[in-house]
């Protein structure tokens, strides 16, 4: 696929995706979701995505708009892969955040008044005496946010490795630590008891001006919270304006943004994510992984040469 139209605010180019492998004994299905949907931030240039040895796959559209596979899995081993060369802008996040204003309740679309509400893993309605102690005398829209996610970030730890399924907000405040899908749940549910709608965002985060030491490249969870009728981002495990994010799915929580959900005999026994800058037209999708490519990983902005 590759897309007819790149707007020039779009003027750095990545290559993010995904190689997994499950062993299967018996009878298994997963639902696949490592596709990025459309959003404002990118535009998809070229991608392909392999499942198996042509495994039967239905294709179809969640309740928040992510694009999901219903795959029947084989016996043994079944490997997918996707990749993907995305047009990005280099501006940070919420550049465009001027005049994005509170609405009220009652101006809210309907569409999104359910990201308000409490979930499985954003249980908003535990946090609400904690959230009013903390940040109830801070002016109501963004200085909020910011002051939420502020705190998340100074005062829980991030811990690689240390997530697990069973934990909610509430129980990762108890426990003063996690990983990037409980920094994102805490976030969503102390600004939904604000009633300000806010939902939970899988990704794809380059390194772009933003070294990382220990180069992990895996989905990144975070939050968008609704401002001014549109969508801005808010991502307490970093606090700090980012280039480059690309959604693959969102919802009111990690159930919604799982990338596979297993149902039956099946085993990730495989898993690598990548996610990094590259000069457009250096690289087509379905290439070996090239790191030496890249031109991320550095305080420094690197434009893209190419344009």
């Amino acid at each position: 696929m590759v897309s007819p139209i790149c707007p020039p605010e779009f003027d750095l180019t990545v290559r993010v995706g995904c190689s997994l492998a499950y062993e299967v004994t018996g009878t298994a299905s997963l639902l696949l979701n490592v596709r990025p949907r459309p959003d404002r931030h990118h535009v998809m240039l070229a991608e392909a995505l392999t499942m198996g040895d042509n495994l039967p796959a239905e294709e179809f559209t969640d309740s928040h708009g992510n694009p999901f596979y219903r795959v029947t899995l084989a016996p043994g081993t079944n490997l997918f892969r996707h990749d993907a060369i995305v047009a990005i802008s280099s501006k940070p996040d919420n550049h465009d955040l001027d005049g994005a204003a509170p609405l009220a309740p009652g101006e809210l679309p309907t569409s999104v008044l359910r990201y308000t509400l409490p979930s499985r893993y954003c249980d908003s309605d535990k946090l609400v005496n904690f959230a009013w102690e903390k940040f109830g005398k801070v002016e109501h829209g963004w200085p909020r946010v910011q002051a939420i996610s502020r705190w998340l970030h100074e005062n829980i730890e991030y811990r690689y490795m240390s997530g697990r399924p069973d934990l909610s907000a509430w129980d990762v405040l108890q426990r003063g630590y996690g990983v990037c899908r409980d920094f994102a749940h805490l976030a969503i549910a102390l600004n939904r008891t604000f009633n300000l709608p806010t939902r939970y965002v899988t990704g794809h985060l380059p390194d772009i001006g933003f070294p990382d030491p220990d180069n992990h490249m895996d989905f990144h969870a975070y939050a968008d919270v609704y401002l001014g009728g549109r969508w801005f981002t808010t991502d307490a495990r970093f606090h700090v304006p980012r280039i480059g994010r690309v959604m693959v799915s969102c919802g009111l929580d990690a159930v919604d943004g799982a990338f596979s959900t297993i149902y039956g005999g099946a085993t990730l026994t495989y898993f690598q994510v990548w996610a990094y800058q590259v000069a457009r037209g250096s690289v087509g999708v379905g290439d070996p992984l090239d790191f030496s490519l890249r031109l991320d990983n550095q305080w420094a902005v690197q434009m893209d040469p190419a344009r």
